[in-house]
């Protein structure tokens, strides 16, 4: 697997476009093997990701393959050689991924350049939950700046849409990237594009989505329970379903208020009330109480989102 890895980062640390899209296909090779219910070899693997397009026609043509559960996937080889590999800097997917957003960025906006940007944001998605604690990299405020910067009006409202999801599934049981997103007015950002004419009807519709979630009630990013010595640092800070099945089973600024009716500063990774993220979304936004009560009646997403 480092094999294929490597093949893929080398691609993907280039400046060319279509070395990129085939460093972005051998990802989402390796992703597929391990979530799609297929008996492969090794062999198998490693044809698949550095297949041709005319392969990739011929398995298209075959039909969809079914998912693998979830228990498949946690007793799945393949997938526990993954995980622990993105353990460790050099072999982290995730890293290299928004990496590579980072240059496609900066080689400005081109209707190939936007689909390799949307590819490089459905691959992070996947990563991170696939692999939950790489979503610790958008607690730092640099990898955090660069999805809000994809929510700039200049990119286009797929790009803008795919980037609302991305976010989302950062957020997710991490309150400590959450109080990033909010130290850097991600929701100024937000409701900005919210309140912009210009914005696309989808858009407006996944930022919705967005408010929703945010305001949902968090769950800690880490269990109250005693480390275990013989699992992953990283693996040990991450609640998710995902991992539990795996293991056999940058400043906030709010915790409470202080005598002003305001939020008092909140240390990294500690979460808020729905009372405390109400209030300040209500800095950017008129309508948040409709919001909260719309929440409490119909309770989307199941009725609890970490």
């Amino acid at each position: 697997m480092e094999q294929l890895l490597s093949l893929a980062f080398d691609n993907l640390s280039s400046y060319d476009g279509p070395k990129i899209r085939k460093g972005l296909r051998q990802v989402e090779g390796l992703l597929a093997n391990i979530c799609l219910s297929r008996a492969q070899s090794s062999r198998d693997r490693r044809a698949s990701i550095i297949s041709t397009t005319a392969d990739e026609e011929a398995a298209a043509a075959a039909g969809p393959t079914p998912n693998k559960t979830l228990e498949q996937i946690s007793e799945d080889p393949a997938f526990c050689e993954f995980f622990k590999l993105q353990e460790g800097f050099e072999w982290n997917v995730a890293l290299r991924l928004v990496q590579t957003l980072d240059r496609l960025l900066a080689r400005g906006a081109d209707g190939s350049n936007d689909l390799l940007i949307m590819s490089a944001l459905e691959l992070v998605q996947g990563v991170m939950l696939l692999h939950p604690p790489s979503k610790a990299l958008f607690s730092r405020e640099v990898y955090m700046n660069l999805l809000l910067d994809l929510l700039e009006p200049d990119f286009c409202p797929a790009i803008q849409s795919s980037t609302v999801v991305t976010l989302v599934t950062a957020l997710i049981d991490t309150p400590r990237n959450t109080r990033t997103f909010e130290a850097l007015d991600g929701l100024l950002t937000i409701t900005s594009l919210f309140r912009n004419r210009c914005t696309a009807r989808d858009v407006k519709l996944k930022l919705i989505e967005f408010l929703y979630f945010y305001l949902m009630p968090e769950t800690p990013s880490i269990p109250a329970a005693q480390p275990n010595p013989q699992l992953p640092g990283l693996l040990q800070r991450s609640p998710s379903k995902l991992a539990k099945a795996f293991v056999g089973g940058h400043h906030g600024r709010a915790s409470s208020n202080d005598s002003s009716g305001r939020p008092r500063s909140a240390g990294d990774g500690e979460t808020r009330t729905q009372e405390e993220k109400q209030a300040l979304l209500g800095r950017h936004l008129s309508s948040v109480a409709e919001l909260v009560e719309d929440l409490k009646q119909n309770t989307p997403f199941g009725g609890v989102v970490g």
